[in-house]
């Protein structure tokens, strides 16, 4: 039998997780053939994702009825019926987290609600719930990146709550993210409380920066820096990872069995038909990394993917492409600025058609 091709990243060190959730493909038993096929290692899911599984078919019906009665908001029903889904898929995932090195992988992901993005106390308060709700080792709580997010990251992993940081774009807002985690440890080891069972993934988006990049170098006259700066960024942002967590301050609390925060990789879909669908999976490809994939680059990947190690590959070409972005006076931080802004709008509109596709569909079964 052929090499599954998706199987074989995890050969290269980087864990391949499903950027999808739904109750069908566990139902059906689609998901637990990625596991046992595929090796996909975890799960993200995203308010986008869940609306459309919500208001795309029939299979939470019965639940909304149900949590309806209770006189429930639809924000609190919403996430009844997200905690039992994310519940069933971390179950699915427990033997991948209970492998050799328990809590290597196997994590499933859940999203505080967009509308806190820039609320360091909602956000807290939010995690901790969902962090009780859920009640399973292997979840983690999707909090943004953003510089109010920064406390609540920090604050969270000092109690302990797994977190995957989203909407990570900028090498500076990475680097200080990497800052919360270790200081939110150091918290916790100095209250004398262990770290070795905290899991934490900081998610850089990719394609998103080229699509707002790519206009620009085209009036710049920089063609041929088209479809790179994505991927120069994240070589950029593993050799922070490399610094970081080889760092003296972050040795200490290794001893103590700390895991270093692994950047993940989102948003590897090419949004630009010109770009190869497999090319942002495939540049990426390195030791101790998470990409995680919509299930189309996932099948894509599996027909005609390259498994090779590229990561580190061309690092002194990715600090040429940012430099020649400066002179050519392409503010890079002010791009990923925006695309944070818009990556929370982004959000937040999904997010809403989502509350007020259950306030449909709580109606009709009213009526029905």
């Amino acid at each position: 039998m052929a090499t599954n091709r998706v199987k074989q990243i995890h050969e290269f060190g980087q864990s391949i997780w499903l950027d999808f959730i739904d109750r069908k493909i566990m139902d059906s038993g689609e998901l637990q053939k990625l596991i046992d096929e595929d090796g996909v290692r975890g799960i993200t899911s995203n308010p986008a994702i869940f609306e459309k599984a919500i208001s795309s078919s029939s299979d939470y019906d019965e639940d909304i009825k149900m949590l309806a009665k209770g006189d429930k908001s639809n924000e609190a029903i919403f996430y009844g019926l997200a905690v039992s889904d994310i519940q069933r898929a971390a179950d699915l995932f427990k033997p991948v987290y209970e492998e050799e090195i328990r809590g290597a992988d196997g994590y499933v992901s859940l999203e505080v609600s967009p509308f806190l993005a820039l609320d360091t106390e909602g956000t807290i308060k939010q995690a901790r719930e969902l962090w009780k709700a859920v009640d399973r080792d292997n979840v983690m709580i999707k909090i943004p990146g953003t510089a109010p997010g920064l406390s609540a990251i920090q604050t969270a992993i000092s109690e302990g709550i797994n977190i995957n940081v989203t909407l990570l774009f900028g090498l500076d807002r990475y680097e200080a993210v990497t800052d919360a985690y270790i200081s939110g440890l150091e918290a916790r080891a100095a209250a004398g409380q262990p770290v070795d069972g905290i899991a934490s993934v900081a998610s850089f988006f990719l394609s998103r920066i080229d699509v707002m990049v790519d206009p620009i170098l085209d009036e710049k006259g920089l063609p041929e820096l088209k479809a790179q700066v994505a991927i120069a960024s994240a070589r950029k942002a593993y050799e922070i990872y490399k610094r970081v967590f080889s760092s003296e301050r972050f040795a200490k609390l290794k001893e103590l069995g700390a895991k270093p925060q692994r950047l993940l990789w989102a948003s590897t879909s090419s949004k630009n038909p010109a770009i190869p669908d497999t090319k942002y999976v495939e540049e990426l490809i390195g030791p101790d990394t998470v990409d995680t994939i919509p299930m189309e680059t996932l099948v894509a990947f599996r027909d005609h993917g390259d498994a090779q190690s590229r990561l580190e590959n061309d690092l002194d070409k990715a600090t040429e492409i940012l430099e020649k972005l400066k002179t050519a006076g392409i503010d890079i931080d002010e791009i990923t600025q925006k695309l944070e802004d818009e990556g929370i709008d982004k959000f937040n509109k999904p997010y809403e058609k989502l509350l007020a596709a259950i306030e449909t569909q709580k109606k009709s079964l009213e009526t029905a």
